[in-house]
């Protein structure tokens, strides 16, 4: 799998030391932005990863912004966009509607931000309600 940041990389964008668990995090929200950078163009090396260095920044900082937000939603795999509403005291689950746009988003505005800024992303991503 391949994973856009490292721990120190996250400490840096985010000025905090990294937490326990971040190698997990930036792990899962190299997945959220590999997602987001589907039909994405620019030149990479033998281990996938971009090499214009505007590029890998960019990658690595929309990473670290990804995570820091699902940290700080405490959604880290990004599933709370499937339930309206969830309790743990004697369980209580209810799915969103399955409309678009039901939940809460599934990518941190600030990596969006980072993508569309570096020109990453084809178009734009459309992600919580819808107007």
């Amino acid at each position: 799998m391949l994973v856009y940041a490292t721990a120190q990389d996250y400490a840096d964008y985010t000025g905090q030391d990294a937490p326990d668990g971040i190698e997990q995090a930036l792990a899962r929200a190299s997945e959220r932005i590999d997602e987001l950078l589907m039909g994405a163009v620019y030149a990479v090396d033998a281990s996938e990863m971009p090499t214009d260095v505007k590029v890998r920044q960019a990658v690595r900082q929309a990473t670290c912004a990804q995570a820091a937000w699902s940290i700080a939603v405490g959604d880290p795999y990004g599933v709370a966009s499937a339930f309206k509403s969830v309790s743990i005291g004697s369980v209580k689950l209810d799915r969103a509607s399955g409309g678009a746009g039901d939940g809460p988003p599934r990518y941190a505005q600030d990596a969006l931000s980072i993508l569309r800024t570096a020109g990453l992303l084809p178009g734009i991503v459309i992600d919580g309600p819808r107007w």
